[in-house]
This record gives C-alpha cells, sequence and structure tokens, in this order.
C-alpha cells in the first residue's frame, strides 16, 4: 500500500496538467480541402464573357461639333464654334457675359449640344469651376475638359 501512494506521488500533480497546445494540423487539413473545393467551383459558377455595349463611329448629322471655350492665363476667354453658314469653326474673343448670351441662345436652337472647356494650367482653379456652374445654369448638359495625354 505504501508503494502505491509513492508512485502516485511522482505522478500525480504533474500529469493532470491542462495542455495550452492547439493542435492545428487538423485545420490545416479543412483550410486545404475548402481551398480546392473553391478552386474547383469558381470557374464553373462564373463565366468571363461579358457583352459590352457597342458605339458606332459614325456622327449623326443632327449633332454639331462641340463648342470650345478656351480660358487663358490672364482670365481672356474666346470661343470656337462651327458656324451654320460656311462649315468650319469659327474662333471668336468674348467676355463672360457675351458668353451666358452666346450660350444660352445656342442651347435654344442645338439642346444637346456638346461644350468642352481648355484652359491654361496656371489658371486658378476657381475660375474653371464658376465657368462650368455658370454653363450649367445656360442649360448646358454635356461639359468636357481638355487635357493634355501623358
Amino acid at each position: 500500500m505504501a508503494g502505491a501512494l509513492i508512485g502516485s506521488n511522482l505522478r500525480g500533480s504533474r500529469s493532470r496538467r491542462a495542455m495550452s497546445d492547439i493542435n492545428v494540423v487538423s485545420y490545416i487539413d479543412v483550410l486545404f480541402v475548402l481551398l480546392v473545393i473553391f478552386m474547383v467551383t469558381t470557374p464553373i459558377l462564373s463565366p468571363s464573357i461579358i457583352k459590352l455595349p457597342s458605339v458606332s463611329n459614325t456622327v449623326s448629322e443632327q449633332q454639331k461639333p462641340p463648342v470650345i471655350v478656351n480660358i487663358k492665363s490672364d482670365s481672356t476667354i474666346s470661343v470656337k464654334y462651327n458656324d451654320d453658314t460656311s462649315n468650319s469653326m469659327q474662333e471668336l474673343p468674348i467676355t463672360l457675359s457675351d458668353l451666358n448670351y452666346f450660350i444660352a441662345k445656342r442651347m435654344l436652337v442645338y439642346p444637346g449640344q456638346t461644350v468642352v472647356i481648355g484652359a491654361d494650367k496656371s489658371l486658378k482653379y476657381e475660375i474653371v469651376m464658376n465657368l462650368v456652374s455658370e454653363l450649367k445654369v445656360n442649360g448646358v448638359k454635356h461639359i468636357g475638359l481638355f487635357v493634355n495625354p501623358i
């Protein structure tokens, strides 16, 4: 009997400690199985064919070339537009109040007219944004900005 107590004292309290290690091998196996399942099923579920809309390269006869508004660094404004009589681009130096009248009149004749703004790099951004807001007030729905390609 004394021998049984001595044996239990040697192994008793030390063998009953909780293990703090986690066996991650089983988790890795499950993750690999899930990875294989997703790799196999993903190409089957979503085919990579995208149907994009097509655009014709021809310009309709009703659409006029855009009106081009150029602003120089000294805030002078000029307008290039297509003249109805000669079918060539005319350039006209103009003030901001005359530009408002010109654009409003042009929008009555050509309601879907596009206006493109070309501004100097050194010009304040505020001036360009004020011009954009003036154009929107005058009924212009399509406004573009000229940029230099990189």
